[in-house]
């Protein structure tokens, strides 16, 4: 039997130039494919200037929603406007003032860094010197000027997704949409992509809107919203979100986990709730509680967690259930 500390990483504290005017409301949004729900009745509003992450496991209705706040797909039940437009009948208008970096790698191996960005502009009637100019300062900004004549197949995962983010930002969008931007990428990697898009938030002002199942990167948003099984179950910065935690969270492994429980709740009067085969309990100072659990039932318990509150732990206190993926038929329908 062993006993250890789980803790989470802690948020950035920063100034957020945040509005209240908002760039994204939506009301009701639901979507389906075929019979199968993949979102219900979505709602919720982001401000402009903010770091806004939908936090949720593979099939959760995160690509979902992506498509249709980036107008892939349109809508089927609710509304949505973006940036004042419509997305049931402006889509043209909005597409000028988003970018949007999607989870699949949409950079062309057999054109070099420069060429992959002309191409990208031309479809936004960039031309001459105000291309030649944008794609500059923007391979600049994200530091891969000198490998601007490399071939886009010969970078890094790393340098590949800081040159898709200089595409989408090519023609100036006032919203920045991410799905799963940081996929593939090892954990150095992903730090430093959102330190970029920090960076990006803190100097033009752009919203930027992510989905993603990274713990840590959920972490440096101003707000998320968690999502699971299609529904938006809480939306809120991530202090607050562990804030409703009830205290620390022990987690207990052992080889009857249901008989333990109620032994537990006989001898201690104290709940432990089962999540996929192991007990969870929320309950402050837990320390003190971890050493009568060990002397009580030490015999019965092969290993115990305990530490304070993490997204992860908010998420099972949210919705009854780990933060695992679902199946793979379901994933590939309901979060395609």
């Amino acid at each position: 039997m062993n006993a250890s500390p789980a803790t989470g990483a802690p948020r950035a504290e920063r100034a957020a130039p945040i509005s209240a005017e908002p760039a994204i409301e939506v009301a009701d949004l639901s979507f389906s494919y075929g019979d199968r729900p993949a979102l219900s009745t979505v709602e919720f509003t982001i401000a402009r200037g903010e770091i806004f992450g939908f936090l949720g496991p593979n099939g959760g209705g995160k690509s979902t929603l992506f498509r249709l706040l980036s107008t892939l797909v349109p809508i089927q039940s609710g509304d949505a406007r973006i940036l004042g437009c419509d997305l049931r009948g402006a889509t043209q208008a909005l597409r000028r003032k988003i970018g949007v970096v999607f989870q699949s790698p949409s950079l062309d191996g057999k054109l070099t860094v420069t060429e992959n960005l002309a191409i990208h502009g031309n479809l936004y009637g960039m031309r001459g010197a105000r291309l030649k100019g944008r794609t500059q300062a923007m391979l600049a900004r994200l530091d891969v000027s000198d490998r601007a004549g490399d071939l886009a197949e010969t970078l890094s995962g790393g340098l590949r997704r800081r040159v898709e983010l200089a595409k989408a930002l090519l023609h100036e969008p006032e919203l920045l949409l991410l799905d799963e931007p940081s996929t593939g990428l090892d954990p150095a990697a992903r730090r430093e992509f959102f330190n970029l898009l920090s960076r990006l938030r803190e100097s033009d002002g752009v919203t930027i809107v992510l989905t993603t199942h990274y713990m840590e990167e959920a972490e440096r948003c101003d707000r998320i919203g968690v999502l699971d099984r299609g529904r938006l179950v809480a939306i809120a910065p991530p202090g607050e979100l562990k804030q409703r935690v009830g205290g620390d969270v022990m987690v207990i492994s052992a080889a009857a986990p249901e008989a333990l429980a109620q032994k537990i709740a006989q001898r201690l009067q104290v709940r432990a709730a089962l999540v996929d085969g192991t007990l969870r309990i929320e309950r402050p100072r837990g320390h003190e509680l971890v050493a009568r659990l060990v002397d009580e039932f030490g015999g019965e318990i092969e290993s115990i967690t305990f530490g304070r509150p993490t997204l992860e732990d908010v998420f099972v206190h949210l919705t009854g259930h780990r933060f695992v993926a679902r199946g793979r038929a379901e994933r590939e329908e309901g979060d395609r």
